[in-house]
């Protein structure tokens, strides 16, 4: 019977909370005005920027440190303590109007995160608007090579998962720029090295990832000859798709 792999489950606040981040120009000035709370004009911050920036990260190590309390729209009223909304532009005007005005009456910090800055959101409300405008918004700008290079390191690190250099860097090359999805590559790794009893091979290495990112599924090149061992995985040539079938679902 085939043995299954358990699918890593999605990464929770805490679990962001709880992991250091990689400082980085690209964050650089997030990081700045997330530690002067007091100087937000107005209470608030928008932290803005493409996928896989790091801002669901800020925003969770951010709450863990002031007792921030996630908002996700709705009609509930403002927490006693500082709220957190992220992806701030998708949820509903009028509950995210009425939630800024609790908070100014309460004198609650308001943080908020979205792919876009504020003046490009397309807001019907003219008095949100004008709200948000009054907000600091800091952009924060895409992960630099040595960012993702640090946070894949320390995730294997923290697995205490073993990868050769050259295969680090390989994986990289072709994983999607995604510190999220860079977990959970991590987490695979580690699940198929103890279910498959074998260490990080490349031929496991390339069918992890190709079952992560099944779009992308890499093939073995020439590249990965350079600077390995000789891998028992490999049928014949270096450029054959790996054989090794993953049973994660």
């Amino acid at each position: 019977m085939a043995r299954q792999l358990a699918l890593p489950l999605p990464w929770a606040a805490a679990d962001l909370a709880r992991e250091p981040l990689v400082e980085m120009p690209s964050n650089e000035a997030a990081r700045h005005w997330l530690a002067v709370p007091d100087r937000w004009p107005m209470g608030r911050l928008v932290l803005w920027g493409g996928a896989a920036t790091g801002k669901s990260h800020m925003l969770a190590i951010w709450s863990a440190e002031h007792g921030g309390i996630p908002w996700r729209g709705g009609k509930r009223p403002a927490p006693p303590a500082p709220i957190v909304v992220d992806d701030a532009d998708l949820v509903d005007e009028e509950a995210l109007f009425h939630l800024l005005n609790a908070a100014a009456e309460a004198g609650q910090l308001v943080l908020l995160a979205s792919r876009e800055p504020p003046s490009r959101w397309r807001i019907a409300l003219p008095d949100l608007a004008s709200r948000l405008r009054a907000s600091l918004a800091v952009g924060i700008g895409p992960p630099e090579d040595a960012l993702l290079e640090t946070l894949f390191a320390r995730l294997l690190d923290e697995r205490q998962l073993v990868v050769a250099p050259a295969l680090r860097a390989w994986l990289l090359r072709r994983a999607p720029r995604d510190p999220g999805l860079l977990r959970e590559l991590a987490a695979r790794l580690d699940h198929a090295s103890l279910a498959l009893g074998r260490r990080v091979t490349r031929a496991l290495a390339a069918a992890v990832l190709a079952d992560l990112a099944p779009d992308g599924a890499p093939e073995l090149d020439q590249e990965l000859g350079l600077d390995f061992e000789p891998d028992e995985d490999f049928a014949s040539a270096a450029d054959a798709p790996s054989p090794i079938r993953l049973p994660f679902l």
